[in-house]
């Protein structure tokens, strides 16, 4: 095994940092290193906030429920982003691309994109000895965190990350098992395979140093997906001019 892929295997969630900041060169290494993440057709449909702004933090922070929000070494915004090829456009041509640029399609190229580009940057900063933590939450009031960051048409946040230097080391959070993630030619029911997980993962929640609970992946899953959550962003979404189509 060589040291990237004990990097990747070693992850964990990081959720407290030192108060120390990450350098200026840090930040360009892990955005370099997001840079060279693959890309549908040369694409490059992100953009990556850098968010230094102590009030913006501090809203950020409040929106998203998460004090590591603003107490960490940076934090970053990716955002799926069509307007560096829109804002190059004449009017004419930019009346043709509409159809395209508001297909699910090319919803679907920018977020991929921007997902590669971060796990990229999540790696990049592990081996630097940084911790991350992706951060959805930024979805709980998506207009604001827009208006926040003043984006443009066709630019519209996806997640946040932040890094920084750990200032603890939770224990790792077990996967699903092998079996069912991975199916050879044809997909693969699994249920014994999840009803192990479930074990697992309730022993996991049982004896965990902090946050302890009873309860399983399938009992977690399942409440999060009958309780609707975030149901604005599809019409904020659209208004930005993605996923109409």
């Amino acid at each position: 095994m060589n040291q990237t892929i004990e990097t990747i295997l070693n992850h964990r969630s990081i959720r407290k940092f030192k108060p120390e900041k990450l350098s200026e060169e840090q930040v360009q290494t892990i955005v370099r290193s997001a840079q060279q993440a693959s890309t549908s057709s040369y694409m490059m449909a992100y953009s990556i906030i850098g968010v230094t702004d102590e009030e913006v933090k501090d809203e950020l922070a409040e929106i998203t429920m998460q004090s590591y929000v603003k107490n960490n070494g940076h934090l970053f915004i990716f955002c799926a982003d069509y307007h560096h090829v829109t804002s190059q456009a004449p009017q004419s041509t930019y009346d043709k691309m509409l159809a395209n640029l508001e297909n699910s399609e090319h919803f679907l190229v920018a977020a991929i994109d921007a997902a590669l580009a971060a796990q990229n940057a999540a790696i990049a900063a592990e081996s630097l000895g940084l911790g991350i933590c992706y951060i959805g939450s930024i979805r709980n009031n998506i207009s604001r965190v827009d208006e926040l960051l003043h984006l443009p048409d066709h630019v519209i946040p996806l997640f946040g990350m932040v890094v920084g230097v750990p200032a603890h080391q939770p224990e790792q959070k077990p996967r699903l098992p092998l079996k069912a993630v991975y199916h050879e030619n044809s997909y693969k029911e699994h249920q014994q395979e999840l009803n192990q997980f479930n074990e697992e993962i309730s022993h996991y929640y049982a004896s965990r140093s902090e946050n302890t609970r009873t309860d399983t992946w399938t009992d977690q899953m399942l409440r999060r997906f009958t309780k609707p959550m975030r149901m604005d962003v599809t019409d904020h979404v659209r208004k930005k001019g993605f996923n109409k189509k």
